[in-house]
């Protein structure tokens, strides 16, 4: 017998991404039985086009400024929601029909699962694997794809993962799960992204997004997953598809993202492996200051040079930040 299924929406100053998804509901074949659009916008737009939808069982949820932030809206809607399975979805992404007909068969399928991940099918280009694989290509069983710069350079300086996709190795800086192929199977993960997920209402009962991830959040679904991941398994359904559309409006300024991207990375990594060896931080810093090396070489080389030299800055900033003060590794700590 399936179960009864919410959705929760948190959104902030995307009108048109919340109209594109609501009307892309209308087409599940297994819609959820609520949608709570959880609205932290300070103007009206987002509520307009929520009552224009006219979608049934839509709930409109006006986020007080004392709660606004990804985390604070995600628990606000877990809050709210009814159903035995709690989905999230980000405003900027597209299901496709039986998305969550899927995620509710993957839940059947593995009786002590407490989340499922949904797959973005839109940003990575797979094919059937040819023949020998050559420099830059990453091969997972049948399936091959191409690798960016940063990968094929960490691969040659010995700093790429060697855990498995969507497994969080103790140098930190794992591979995503955009390096699971699309096989039609279910992948047990340690994390997965938190605007194509599902968690029982169990688990949610005891496990909630910490506020310490304010605003934009970054990072703040993978500290989720590895904390829900004691309490049972996490899988990766390639058959729940979608499309990660990346909207512009309401994302942080370069800078402060990049700082986010260096202290909220290390904080998940000490999360999930609080006593790391030498060698490890070793690593964890190699690929840290890799990584901010090049986005300043995307400034040199553009497109996008301003963001990509103010991100790079923040990266630098943040690195400078977290050896002076490191960020609380606990659960609730800001």
């Amino acid at each position: 017998m399936s179960r009864s299924l919410s959705l929760v929406i948190c959104t902030f100053r995307r009108p048109a991404a919340v109209w594109r998804l609501l009307e892309a509901l209308r087409s599940q074949t297994c819609p959820p039985a609520e949608v709570l659009v959880v609205d932290a916008s300070p103007d009206a737009e987002t509520e307009a086009v929520v009552s224009e939808a006219r979608l049934p069982g839509v709930i409109y949820d006006r986020v007080p400024e004392e709660e606004r932030g990804l985390t604070r809206q995600r628990n606000r809607g877990i809050a709210r929601a009814r159903g035995e399975v709690i989905a999230f979805l980000d405003d900027d992404t597209l299901p496709e029909s039986d998305y969550f007909a899927e995620v509710l068969a993957c839940f059947e399928r593995h009786p002590g699962a407490v989340g499922v991940g949904g797959y973005i099918a839109n940003e990575v280009d797979w094919r059937t694997a040819g023949g020998r694989a050559g420099f830059g290509i990453y091969r997972s069983g049948e399936w091959e794809r191409r690798e960016d710069f940063r990968w094929r350079l960490r691969r040659l300086l010995r700093l790429d993962s060697p855990f498995p996709a969507g497994w969080m190795p103790p140098s930190g800086h794992p591979r995503a799960t955009g390096f699971v192929p699309p096989d039609g199977g279910d992948h047990r993960v340690e994390f997965f992204m938190g605007g194509a997920s599902a968690w029982t209402r169990e688990l949610l009962e005891r496990v909630r997004f910490s506020p310490w991830f304010e605003g934009y959040g970054l990072y703040e679904d993978l500290d989720f997953c590895l904390r829900a991941g004691r309490e049972g398994g996490l899988w990766l359904c390639t058959r729940a598809r979608l499309a990660h559309l990346h909207d512009a409006p309401g994302r942080p300024n370069r800078f402060r993202y990049g700082q986010m991207v260096v202290r909220n990375g290390w904080r998940v990594w000490r999360l999930r492996w609080p006593g790391p060896g030498w060698e490890d931080r070793g690593r964890w810093w190699a690929t840290t200051g890799l990584l901010a090396l090049c986005r300043l070489g995307d400034a040199i080389r553009g497109p996008g040079r301003e963001a990509a030299l103010t991100e790079a800055l923040g990266r630098f900033w943040g690195m400078a930040r977290t050896l002076a003060v490191p960020p609380a590794a606990g659960e609730d700590e800001r």
